[in-house]
C-alpha cells in the first residue's frame, strides 16, 4: 500500500468513528480563558511572539488568574504537503508548531489555533474546506489544545454542516481540543451548536470602541456596547458546556481605565470567554489590575453558568443581576453613557425572580445580603429589608459599579 493510498484508508477510518455527542464538553464547563493574537498583532505574528506572550502570561500572574489557552490566529499557515496536510508558514514559524506546542505546554499552558471553514482564511491562508479530517488529525499531531474556525469565503456552504464537519473530526482525532466556532451569528448559532462547538461568537468582530459601531461597505464591527447589546437577549442558550461569545476583549488597546473596567466587568457578568487581545508584555498597572481582578473572574467562572440578565434600564443606568452557585448574586450599575450619573439604590426596587433560566429569586424582601465592592475590594454594609432608599451612588461616565451580594 503506498503512502497516499494509507492516509485515505486512514481518513476513511476516522469518518467512520462519527458519534451522536461531537464534542469535548468537559472542556467548557465555565468559560474559556486566555490570549489570542488578532486584536492587537492580527497577521503580524511569529514563534518568538507567541514565546514572548507565553512567558509574559506566567510572570505577570495571568495564567495563575486562569487565563490558561495562548492562540494563534490567522496568518500562520504555509501551504499543504504533497499529500494534503497543513504546514506552517516557514519562514514565521521556523520550527513548526508542534515544537511551540512543547514550549507552551512546559510553562502550564495550553495553545491553539486558527483555520476557517471556507476554502481560504479571512487573510488569504489555505481553509479547511475538503481537508477537514486531514487538519483534525495534523492538530492533535501537534498536540493543539484549542481551534477557533472561523467563516471567510464560504459561499453555497451550510454553517451547520461545515461546523459539525469538524467538530466530528476533532473528535475522531482523539485529542481534547476546544471548539470555538467564529461564524460572527449569521446562521444563529445559538439555535443549533450546542452539541457541536464548546462556544460560538454572538455577532461581527470587536473593535477598540466603547460605544461606536464601525460600518464598511461589506461589513460591520462592533462596540463593546452593541456586544452586550446583542448578547443580552440570548442568554437562556448558554451555560456549562456551551457559551455565546461576544468576541475577545479590547482592554488594554486603547480605551479610557473607566471603559476598561466596564467592558471587563459585563463581558464576567454574561458569563463570557475571557480571551486577552492586549500586548501582555507591556501591560499598564490599571490594565493587570483589571485582567487579574480575581473577584470578577470569579464571577465569570461560576459553576452555575448561568448569564446575567439586565434587569432594569432607567434613567440612563443599566442594572444587571447574575446568579451565583453558593446562593449569591452579583450586581453591577452599568452607565453607559458619557456623563456621570446618581443613582438612588433602594434595594426593594430588584425583587424578581429569573423564570427565564436559573428559577432563583433575589428576594431582597426577605433575605439580607452582605455587600461587597468587587472594585474597591470593600464591604459596604447590607442589603435593606426596608422600603427605603439605601444609598446614593455616583456611577461614572461609561464606567461600572460592581457588587458581590452575599447570602451567608
Amino acid at each position: 500500500m503506498n503512502k497516499k493510498n494509507a492516509i485515505t484508508l486512514l481518513l476513511l477510518l476516522l469518518l467512520s468513528l462519527r458519534v451522536s455527542a461531537q464534542k469535548w464538553d468537559e472542556l467548557s464547563k465555565t468559560p474559556q480563558m486566555g490570549w489570542s493574537s488578532w486584536n492587537k498583532f492580527q497577521g503580524n505574528i511569529d514563534e518568538d511572539i507567541i514565546k514572548s506572550i507565553a512567558d509574559a502570561m506566567v510572570s505577570s500572574g495571568l495564567r495563575d488568574a486562569g487565563y490558561i489557552y495562548v492562540n494563534i490566529d490567522d496568518c500562520w499557515h504555509g501551504k499543504r504537503d504533497s499529500n494534503g496536510f497543513i504546514q506552517a508558514d516557514p519562514k514565521h514559524f521556523p520550527h513548526g508548531i508542534k515544537a511551540l506546542a512543547d514550549y507552551i505546554h512546559a510553562r502550564g499552558l495550553k495553545l491553539g489555533i486558527y483555520s476557517d471553514a471556507g476554502s481560504e482564511t479571512c487573510a488569504g491562508r489555505p481553509g479547511s474546506l475538503g481537508h477537514e479530517y486531514q487538519d483534525a488529525l495534523q492538530y492533535a499531531r501537534w498536540d493543539i489544545d484549542y481551534l477557533k474556525y472561523d467563516w471567510c469565503n464560504t459561499t453555497n456552504i451550510n454553517a451547520r454542516g461545515a461546523y459539525q464537519l469538524m467538530s466530528d473530526a476533532l473528535r475522531a482525532a482523539g485529542r481534547p481540543i476546544f471548539f470555538s466556532m467564529c461564524e460572527w451569528g449569521d446562521n444563529n448559532p445559538w439555535r443549533w451548536a450546542r452539541d457541536i462547538g464548546n462556544s460560538w461568537r454572538i455577532g461581527p468582530d470587536i473593535w477598540c470602541s466603547f460605544d461606536s459601531t464601525r460600518v464598511f461597505p461589506t461589513y460591520v464591527q462592533y462596540s463593546v456596547l452593541d456586544c452586550i447589546n446583542k448578547n443580552d437577549s440570548l442568554r437562556s442558550y448558554a451555560g456549562p458546556g456551551h457559551w455565546n461569545d461576544p468576541d475577545m476583549l479590547e482592554v488594554g488597546n486603547g480605551l479610557t481605565v473607566n471603559q476598561d473596567r466596564a467592558h471587563f466587568t459585563m463581558w464576567c457578568m454574561m458569563a463570557s470567554p475571557l480571551i486577552l487581545g492586549n500586548d501582555v508584555r507591556n501591560m499598564s498597572a490599571e490594565t493587570k489590575a483589571i485582567l487579574t481582578n480575581r473577584e470578577l473572574i470569579a464571577i465569570d467562572q461560576d459553576e452555575l453558568g448561568v448569564q446575567g440578565l439586565r434587569f432594569l434600564r432607567r434613567e440612563g443606568l443599566d442594572y444587571w443581576f447574575k446568579p451565583l452557585a453558593n446562593g449569591d448574586w452579583a450586581m453591577t450599575i452599568l452607565n453607559p453613557t458619557r456623563q456621570p450619573i446618581v443613582c438612588k439604590v433602594n434595594w426593594q426596587d430588584f425583587n424578581f425572580t429569573d423564570e427565564a433560566v436559573s428559577k432563583r429569586s433575589t428576594a431582597f424582601n426577605k433575605i439580607v445580603y452582605k455587600v461587597r465592592n468587587l472594585w474597591t475590594g470593600r464591604m459596604e454594609g447590607k442589603t435593606s429589608l426596608k422600603n427605603k432608599i439605601d444609598r446614593q451612588l455616583t456611577i461614572p461616565a461609561q464606567d461600572v459599579v460592581t457588587y458581590r451580594l452575599y447570602r451567608k
